[in-house]
């Protein structure tokens, strides 16, 4: 992984739905996902959601805390490379709270990191738009990433 953000982030609005509903088909738990796409000269594009299974050790908490299976990120990265496809980050859902990356969120990333988030909007009882996030390494703050949407 880079230690530099990405300019910008590209993806096809379907690539979008597809993840979306990855992570809303989760609820109550959190859901999570892999990216993978390319590193272009202008910003990273987003080409393949990878699904996974949240295995946080504790099923009582993955309402609220996400793990992904090493071994999911070995198998997507092994069917990318012969496509031209690398994990750029990690996608997941925050059922209960703003898409915001939370202290856990940074506390348990190798940064720096790639992080998309789909969060709730509790006041008006409905899923947020994905946010994505630059996760730098502390002790700098996240930034959130422009979108270019691509029909």
């Amino acid at each position: 992984m880079t230690s530099q953000a990405p300019a910008q982030l590209s993806s096809g609005l379907g690539l979008l739905t597809v993840l979306r509903q990855i992570l809303v088909s989760a609820a109550p738990q959190e859901g999570c996902a892999l990216l993978l796409g390319k590193r272009l000269d202008d910003g990273w594009e987003l080409d393949w959601i990878w699904p996974c299974c949240n295995v946080w050790p504790v099923p009582g908490e993955r309402c609220r805390r996400f793990a992904i299976d090493p071994r999911e990120q070995l198998l997507a990265q092994k069917w990318g490379r012969p496509r031209g496809l690398e994990v750029l980050g990690a996608a997941h859902s925050h059922p209960c709270s703003p898409a915001v990356p939370s202290s856990t969120d940074r506390y348990l990333t190798l940064q720096p990191a790639l992080m998309l988030i789909l969060g709730r909007d509790q006041d008006q009882d409905q899923d947020q738009e994905l946010v994505a996030w630059w996760l730098p390494e502390p002790p700098a703050q996240p930034q959130r990433l422009p979108w270019k949407m691509e029909s």
